[in-house]
């Protein structure tokens, strides 16, 4: 019956033991547990049968694993008795598997080489559980609800070494993530070598990271990733199960290849330090005939280095100014019979997906491309909410859905300090777990991202993305995610990727002081209206430690609620300053300052209403021009009772942003 079950895909028949089933990660489709155990001894064989490559590699992968585990076992290709037995088999959907462990051995089946090794990530995790090396007597089916489950990096915006890459793709697999979108092209850096151009790695590879005026300069930084260091990566990734889709962005986010070449962009100066700005730049590819040419020679390049179906091309973001003031781009949409500039991008969206479609490849995009005319195979990646997924179903294209915020990894995860540097708005891991991506046809399943603007070091994209990657995991293989039960399976699945490096996330499972009434870091205060949240840090020092402001950089304005002012007479308030290197375009002349009383300007206090009457006023002249946090001081005007508490700076402009690191009541 089992057998009949297992073709079917159907569930297992019904348990005929009391044991409990062991904790998984994702949870399988179908899972009996049965009493004993199969116990591995270091005479233990990995059974892998001759030729078949497939079963080779995946009994090769869980030999390692095991060995991080601590527990040392050898593959051969010889039939053995008291064995892991890797046997393919048709009749199996494509990722699907089946393990079955009992007392005498177990025995991994599967029709793809991605069934094999995902059933050996499932004996890892057996072999790995409350009895390290006793694998419980089990009988498992298997099988993905989306064939999409993916995580995106950034290593545009911050580059990763191709060692934390591979160990990023691991992680994933782990977790039978399937698809790593790697974000390889943006304003701030070009990241993969192409050879025809060398400029683009020579010189849009490297920047030098924004400081505010008068802080010492940080050394540049960047890199890129050779092609024989991708053309590895691709196959440690392919042992793995894992597809990795590039993304070259067009016509926008364009920055870093016109900065090499600036004959592919529409001619306007770019001011130095550009670069080191985040937000949405209005530099654009033009769409010459040799600008075109020049992106399909970058994508024969990339075509060459990843197998890959899919090909992501941006499309996101492009804002047309430049195009809309260009007095060639608007002869070349009358030209073209097109309505506006949206419809021209659109063209050069179409035009590079037949490209793609020549070399058998499809096309993936941002959901802005669905304002073009794009060919029926386009993938839709759904980022604006779950609209675009909606729109692009409707539409008949397929479509993954990767919407802000909830499945956007930059997001900060809790409320303290504890945090990394990351976006205001907190996504939690309970957050993630309820997402629902729908059943549509057109569905091919979803996808987090972690953007680096804010996220600068290897470890910080680490704790970004795990543990809440392990929730996508969840959902893409099991189609949902109960908390509860999620909770309970990941504790046992991180203690196992621990000696593989991963220093995950504790924001779930931590439990946070409560706030004191004297004394507290920016994250213990609130911003006034939200707009922008973002929890940055300083630009000083170089090396170690930086301080970390809560700030809403299109309204610097804080809140303490209900600070207890009996007693207080002074007020100290530790401050450091950022550039405000940010492309938010008209929403910079928003930002709107009072008058400073001295030239630096000062810190202003304000009780229950932030256009109330000043009860303390700290002068900013002593922070002017010194690196990292100054603490300023002054008296604070006798109230009585709870107040909140309103804080905002006085200066002619938003450059250098004045950011709150702590405040402290003195009694």
């Amino acid at each position: 019956m089992f057998r009949s079950c297992l073709f079917l895909a159907c569930a297992l028949l019904a348990p005929q033991a009391a044991a409990a089933p062991p904790l998984l990660l994702p949870a399988p489709r179908a899972i009996e547990a049965r009493d004993g155990s199969f116990r591995l001894g270091a005479d233990t064989p990995i059974v892998a049968p001759a030729g078949d490559k497939g079963a080779r590699n995946a009994g090769d992968r869980l030999a390692d694993l095991l060995a991080s585990s601590g527990i040392r076992l050898k593959v051969q290709e010889q039939p053995a008795p008291g064995a892991i037995r890797f046997v393919r088999k048709s009749g199996f959907a494509p990722e699907a598997y089946a393990v079955v462990a009992g007392p005498d051995g177990v025995t991994v089946t599967a029709g793809s080489d991605a069934g094999l090794f995902y059933g050996a990530v499932t004996v890892w995790q057996l072999a790995t559980g409350s009895t390290p090396g006793a694998i419980p007597a089990v009988r498992i089916y298997d099988a993905p609800h989306f064939p999409w489950r993916g995580m995106m990096l950034d290593s545009a915006r911050h580059f990763q070494s191709p060692a934390f890459i591979k160990r990023f793709i691991e992680w994933m697999a782990l977790n039978k993530l399937n698809r790593f979108h790697w974000h390889l092209v943006d304003d701030q850096g070009w990241r993969l070598q192409i050879r025809k151009y060398p400029r683009l790695t020579d010189v849009g590879a490297w920047r030098y990271p924004a400081v505010a005026k008068g802080a010492p300069p940080l050394p540049p930084v960047g890199g890129f990733y050779t092609q024989e260091q991708v053309r590895d990566i691709v196959a440690f990734a392919a042992a793995r199960g894992v597809t990795i889709v590039p993304e070259i962005e067009m016509p926008g986010h364009a920055l870093s290849a016109i900065r090499a070449y600036p004959q592919l962009g529409m001619g306007v100066p770019i001011p130095p330090g550009t670069e080191s700005d985040w937000g949405v730049f209005p530099w654009l590819y033009n769409v010459d005939e040799s600008t075109i040419r020049f992106l399909e020679d970058v994508l024969d390049e990339v075509m060459e280095l990843f197998p890959s179906r899919e090909i992501h091309l941006g499309g996101d973001e492009a804002v047309k100014d430049q195009w809309r003031t260009s007095a060639a781009i608007q002869a070349q949409i009358r030209a073209l019979g097109l309505e506006d500039e949206n419809a021209l991008q659109g063209w050069l969206i179409g035009r590079m997906a037949r490209f793609l479609d020549a070399h058998g490849r499809r096309l993936v995009g941002w959901d802005e491309i669905l304002d073009g005319d794009m060919p029926p195979d386009a993938i839709v990646m759904s980022w604006r909410g779950s609209e675009g997924a909606e729109k692009a179903a409707a539409a008949g294209h397929d479509t993954i859905l990767a919407a802000a915020p909830t499945l956007y990894f930059d997001h900060r995860q809790g409320v303290t300090a504890h945090e990394p540097p990351g976006r205001g708005t907190v996504v939690t891991l309970k957050d993630v777990a309820a997402v629902d991506p729908g059943s549509d046809k057109h569905l091919l399943g979803l996808q987090g991202q972690v953007w680096t603007e804010h996220v600068r070091t290897e470890p910080r994209v680490a704790w970004m993305a795990f543990p809440r990657a392990m929730a996508v995991a969840e959902i893409g293989w099991s189609g949902t995610a109960d908390y509860p039960d999620l909770l309970a399976r990941l504790n046992p699945q991180l203690a196992r990727m621990a000696p593989l490096g991963l220093k995950a996330a504790d924001s779930a499972f931590r439990t946070d002081p409560p706030l004191s009434a004297s004394e507290r870091d920016s994250t213990g205060l609130q911003t006034c209206s939200g707009k922008v949240d973002l929890y940055l840090e300083d630009d000083w020092p170089a090396h170690g430690d930086r301080a970390k402001f809560l700030i809403d950089i299109l309204d610097p304005c804080w809140r303490w609620q209900g600070a207890q002012l009996d007693g207080v007479r002074a007020v100290e308030i530790s401050v450091g300053q950022v550039p405000f290197n940010f492309q938010v375009g008209a929403d910079r002349d928003k930002i709107r300052f009072r008058p400073p009383q001295t030239p630096a300007g000062e810190f202003e206090v304000r009780a229950d209403s932030c256009d109330g009457a000043v009860i303390a006023r700290l002068a900013l002249a002593p922070a002017v021009g010194k690196p990292g946090v100054t603490r300023l001081s002054a008296p604070l005007k006798s109230q009585s009772g709870a107040h909140d508490l309103c804080f905002t700076y006085t200066a002619a402009g938003p450059d250098p942003l004045w950011a709150i690191d702590r405040v402290k009541l003195v009694r």
